[in-house]
Formats: structure tokens, C-alpha cells, sequence
């Protein structure tokens, strides 16, 4: 059984979704971001960069225990784990990276950029604001004509989907109009309508803030303690 560590977070939705679409047997432990549970020493010898989520497998490749973090690299051993989600064949399989990658260099900061600047930051910086509320719409715009004449980014649905989906699920976030891209609201609606992705979005869904952070989660998050030595 793989061992989860993660949270309700769009990082930590694609893992969810993965392990729910594969079938695969896994153990959820939260990783209480707001508190500091990333910084601990046990789940730093997992995830050296603090981040959640992370896995250990305790049949890896080679049979023995294999720790993993970073969701990208996550996916793509969950996916060769399974045989599934990942094409074989070249062509396809690199499509799929190269939508992966775009997810992981693009969506992933820019979006969680634009998160920040317009809801979390302590004060409105009208530059940054404007700067990331438009690469947003730039983002959906590039998956919208992506998708123009196909029902997922790489082919058929694969882990570039899986990795997308979750970031793109709250664009007024973003700032960003969903209307306005109609293929992207295709997509989304056809993947939001699968069992396994209903079932992943809602793992630690009881332990997700209902609440803005108060000022103890903000520093935690996103004040000096981020960038302590250890």
C-alpha cells in the first residue's frame, strides 16, 4: 500500500485524482500546511523542498521502498506503475510529457501566482495583480485552443489532464472569465463528471480550511519561516 502525504490542494487533488483513477491500494496522511506539518524532520526526509505531496512506496521499481516528491514525477510513476494514463508509444507519450511539463512550468506558478497577489497577498500590488490575472487568461486561452478540436490536451485522457484540471477549477480566482473559453469549459466539465476525479477531489476535503488564513497560517505560509536553513 503506498503511503500519501498531502493535502487539499490543487498539487495535492492531481495525486488523489492519479491514485483514484489507477486503482491503486494508497494511505492518506494529512500534511497540515497552515500549521507547519511540511517542516517537520519525518516529512522532510521525503520532501526536501517542504512541499506536499509526496509518496512512499514500499515496492518500488527494484521491489524495495521508493519515497518520491514533486507531483509531476509522481504522476509519471504512478502512471508506469499502473500502465495506464501514459502512452508507450513515443509520439503520444512525449505529447503527453510536453503537456505534463506546461502544467508543471506554467499553470501551476502562474496560476498559484495569481492566487496570491489577488487574495492572499497583505497588500495590493496593483503590478502584480494586473501581470498574473493576465497570463491566467493567456493560460486558459493557449488550453482553449489547444482544445478546439479535441476532447484532451495530448490525445486520449492522460496525466497532463490529471495534472491541469485541479488548478483550473476556480478561475474567477484567477480572474478569469470561464465563458470565455468555451473548449476549456468542455474539458472541464467532461473530466469533472469522472468517478475517480469526484472521488480524489474529495480526499481531506473535511480538513480544508473554511476559513481565510489568520495571520499565525499566513507567516507559516508565506512569511519568513519558508525560508529558514534546516
Amino acid at each position: 500500500m503506498i503511503d500519501l502525504y498531502s493535502w487539499p490542494t490543487p498539487n495535492g487533488h492531481k495525486i488523489h485524482i492519479m491514485l483514484e483513477e489507477a486503482g491503486l491500494a494508497y494511505r492518506i496522511h494529512g500534511v497540515d500546511i497552515g500549521k507547519g506539518d511540511q517542516f517537520q524532520p519525518e516529512f522532510l526526509a521525503i520532501s526536501p523542498n517542504n512541499k506536499i505531496p509526496a509518496l512512499v512506496d514500499p515496492h518500488g521499481p527494484d521491489g524495495k521502498p521508493i519515497s518520491i516528491f514533486e507531483s509531476g514525477a509522481m504522476l509519471i510513476y504512478l502512471a508506469e506503475k499502473c500502465g495506464r494514463l501514459l502512452p508507450e508509444t513515443p509520439r503520444e507519450r512525449y505529447a503527453t510529457l510536453e503537456w505534463l511539463m506546461f502544467q508543471m512550468g506554467g499553470i501551476g506558478p502562474m496560476l498559484g501566482q495569481a492566487h496570491h497577489f489577488r487574495l492572499y497577498a497583505p497588500e495590493k500590488i496593483g503590478y502584480a495583480i494586473d501581470r498574473y490575472t493576465k497570463e491566467a487568461g493567456r493560460l486558459y486561452g493557449v488550453v482553449d485552443r489547444r482544445l478546439a478540436d479535441r476532447d484532451y490536451l495530448a490525445g486520449e485522457y492522460s496525466i497532463a489532464d490529471i495534472a491541469c484540471w485541479p488548478w483550473m477549477r476556480t478561475p474567477e480566482r484567477q480572474g478569469v472569465v470561464a465563458a470565455d473559453y468555451p473548449n476549456y469549459q468542455r474539458w472541464f466539465e467532461r473530466i469533472a463528471a469522472r468517478p475517480a476525479v469526484q472521488r480524489g477531489i474529495e480526499v481531506l476535503k473535511q480538513d480544508q480550511p473554511s476559513k481565510p488564513f489568520d495571520e499565525k497560517e499566513r507567516e507559516v505560509l508565506f512569511g519568513n519561516l519558508q525560508y529558514q536553513r534546516r
